[in-house]
C-alpha cells in the first residue's frame, strides 16, 4: 500500500489519518462513534492491525468489519464471539478500549462536550449523545477525537460549554485519579491532524491536509497550539485503502459528513 491514490476527497483522507491512531494498538477493542470513526476503525483492522477487535455495536465480536448502512437481505455478519454487559465492562475499566469519538466541542485541556451544542446545554437546539458513561470509560481507556468542522467554536477559547469527557485539567479531575490516567491519542480535523503532546499536554499540530496553513489552523483554533519546525502533510490515501473504504461504505455515506464533500487535494495541486 505505498502507492498514494489521485482524486481521493477529504472524508477519505480522514478515514486514513484516523485509521492511523490504531497501527499500534495491538488486541484491543476499537471503537467508532460516527461514520468517519467507524470507518477508520474498521480500515485499521483490514490493513496494518488484523488483532484489533470490532463490535457489531451490538453483543457481538466480529471477525471482519460490517459494511455501514443498509445491507442485502442475504448478508450475514462474521460473529466471532458474544461480547455481553461484563465482559464489555471489563474490556473497558482495563484499558483495553480505544474510541474515537465525534464531540461538538475540545477544549485545550482535551475536555470534550458531546451532549451540548455551543452555549451549553440551555442553547441546544438539536438532541445530542449524553455523556452517558463516557466519563468513566474516557479516564479508564484512550480515546481519539474527530471534528468535522474546524472552527474556534468547535475549539473554544475557554472550556467547553459542557464537558462530558475529562481532560488535562486537574480541577476537574475525579478523585482518586492524575494526569497519568488521561490518555487522549490522536485528534482528526477537516484541516489537520493533532494530538495533546505539546509543552504541558499542549494540543500539538501533527501534520496539515494539503492546501492547509499553520495559520489557518492557529485561526481556527480559539487558543494557541505547539508548533514544532516544519509540518508535514498528512498522508495521501492508497489505492487500496481507498477500495477498502468503498467496500465497507457502499452507500457513500462518508460523503455526508464533511460539508460539500470537498476533494482531498486541492485543485491546484491535482
Amino acid at each position: 500500500m505505498s502507492d498514494a491514490a489521485t482524486g481521493y476527497t477529504l472524508a477519505e483522507l480522514c478515514i486514513v489519518a484516523a485509521a492511523e491512531a490504531f497501527r499500534h494498538d495491538g488486541e484491543i477493542l476499537a471503537a467508532g462513534s460516527g461514520v468517519i470513526p467507524r470507518l477508520a476503525a474498521s480500515l485499521a483492522m483490514k490493513t496494518f492491525n488484523p488483532d484489533l477487535m470490532i463490535t457489531d455495536a451490538g453483543a457481538f465480536l466480529l471477525g471482519e468489519p460490517c459494511p455501514i448502512g443498509q445491507r442485502p437481505a442475504d448478508f450475514h455478519q462474521a460473529n466471532e464471539t458474544w461480547l455481553g454487559l461484563s465482559r464489555a465492562c471489563d474490556t473497558f475499566w482495563s484499558r483495553k478500549c480505544h474510541t474515537i469519538l465525534e464531540p461538538s466541542q475540545l477544549d485545550r485541556f482535551g475536555q470534550a462536550n458531546s451532549s451540548a451544542q455551543y452555549g451549553g446545554l440551555r442553547q441546544t437546539g438539536a438532541m445530542l449523545a449524553e455523556p452517558r458513561g463516557f466519563p468513566g470509560l474516557s479516564i479508564s481507556s484512550p480515546r481519539s477525537f474527530f471534528v468535522a468542522g474546524h472552527t474556534t467554536r468547535a475549539f473554544p477559547p475557554g472550556e467547553c460549554d459542557y464537558v462530558s469527557y475529562p481532560g488535562f485539567n486537574p480541577a476537574r479531575l475525579a478523585r482518586g485519579h492524575s494526569l497519568e490516567d488521561i490518555d487522549i491519542r490522536r485528534v482528526v480535523t477537516d484541516l489537520c491532524v493533532m494530538d495533546f503532546g505539546g509543552p504541558d499536554n499542549q494540543l500539538r499540530l501533527l501534520t496539515l491536509h494539503p492546501g492547509v496553513t499553520v495559520q489557518q489552523v492557529q485561526d481556527n483554533t480559539g487558543f494557541p497550539i505547539a508548533v514544532a519546525g516544519t509540518v508535514p502533510a498528512t498522508a495521501p490515501p492508497t489505492a487500496a485503502q481507498l477500495a477498502i473504504i468503498a467496500a465497507l461504505d457502499p452507500h457513500q455515506l462518508r460523503a455526508t459528513v464533511i460539508a460539500d464533500n470537498p476533494p482531498g487535494e486541492p485543485a491546484g495541486q491535482l
